[in-house]
């Protein structure tokens, strides 16, 4: 039986939603002067960059947005030990010490790549405070970790999958739950890989 897709947020949505998001994250932060915007990379490096100049907008004032790569700090690693390790950029003269960061990532599942970025994070330095963004929440959290600002909960089965594309890395803005065929009655589900 072959997947189905179903699509949960068009572009439209998508920036709607992170519209909303900047301006939750103004309003908890009373401004943005001591913000930095840290996106995971893929998918969270341009959905950082996105809400960063969202709240410019809101704020007037540009506010410092970076991306991290967590390949070295998978807890996975061992496991899939191939694969390509990305670049972690930081705004130039910009500290994350006494700062509050944003942690910007666009599907928050397991909370495994988010324990990641926090170990990744804690390298670079020490922050005020870390605050957490997604676009999606689909659950099954493995990890004591939520975030502060969530885009869409879509409540999933283990064997479901969302897809999160965008234009920047995909050329079209668009996040889609994918079913995978029925299992067999009886049979555990198969672990899922995703954020």
């Amino acid at each position: 039986m072959a997947s189905r897709a179903r699509e949960l947020l068009d572009s439209a949505d998508i920036d709607r939603v992170l519209t909303r998001i900047a301006h939750e994250i103004v309003e908890r932060a009373k401004g943005s002067s001591d913000l930095v915007i840290i996106g995971i990379r893929t998918r969270g490096a341009p959905l950082a960059r996105r809400i960063a100049g969202k709240i410019e907008e809101i704020e007037g004032a540009a506010v410092p947005v970076g991306a991290i790569d967590i390949t070295m700090y998978r807890d996975d690693l061992r496991l899939r030990p191939a694969r390509a390790v990305g670049t972690t950029d930081l705004p130039p003269d910009v500290g994350i010490d006494g700062k509050t960061v944003l942690l910007v990532d666009d599907v928050l599942f397991s909370g495994r790549t988010i324990r990641a970025a926090l170990d990744a994070l804690g390298e670079l330095g020490r922050p005020q405070r870390v605050r957490l963004a997604v676009l999606i929440d689909r659950g099954h959290r493995e990890l004591p970790i939520r975030a502060d600002h969530v885009g869409k909960n879509v409540p999933t089965s283990a064997r479901e999958q969302i897809k999160v594309r965008l234009r920047e890395i995909d050329g079209v803005d668009s996040v889609t739950l994918e079913s995978g065929p029925a299992e067999p009655k009886g049979s555990p589900p198969e672990p899922v890989d995703a954020a």
